[in-house]
C-alpha cells in the first residue's frame, strides 16, 4: 500500500517479480510479467494493493463475498520494499484502512 495505487504497484512489482521469478524457476513457471500482475492487482483481482480507499473497498469485496470476515491479514514480505515503505504501508493501514473498513 501506498499513498496511491500507481505508486504502490510500482514499489511492489519489481520485487515480486523477483521472488516470484525465483520460485516459478524452481516449480516450472514462468516469470511473471507486469501485465500478469495489474490483472491480479485491478480492483476485482487477488492482490490487495493499491491506496488506502482502494485497499479498503477490496477488504470490504472480500468480505462480502466470503460471507463476512473478522480478520483480514496483510503480507508484506517483498525483496523491493524497503523499511520505509512497510512503514508507511502500516501507518496508512492504521490511520486510513482501518476507519474505512470499521464504518461497515
Amino acid at each position: 500500500m501506498a499513498d496511491t495505487t500507481s505508486k504502490a504497484k510500482n514499489i511492489y512489482f519489481p520485487g515480486y517479480q523477483e521472488m516470484m521469478g525465483k520460485i516459478g524457476k524452481e516449480r516450472g513457471w514462468a516469470t511473471p510479467t507486469r501485465e500478469m500482475f495489474e490483472v491480479q492487482a485491478e480492483p476485482t483481482g487477488a492482490y490487495v494493493i493499491g491506496d488506502p480507499d482502494e485497499v479498503a473497498e477490496k477488504i470490504l469485496r472480500h468480505s462480502e463475498a466470503l460471507g463476512g470476515i473478522s480478520r483480514f491479514t496483510f503480507q508484506m514480505d517483498n525483496p523491493g520494499l524497503s523499511k520505509e515503505d512497510i512503514f508507511r504501508a502500516i501507518e496508512l493501514i492504521g490511520t486510513k484502512v482501518i476507519p474505512i473498513v470499521n464504518r461497515f
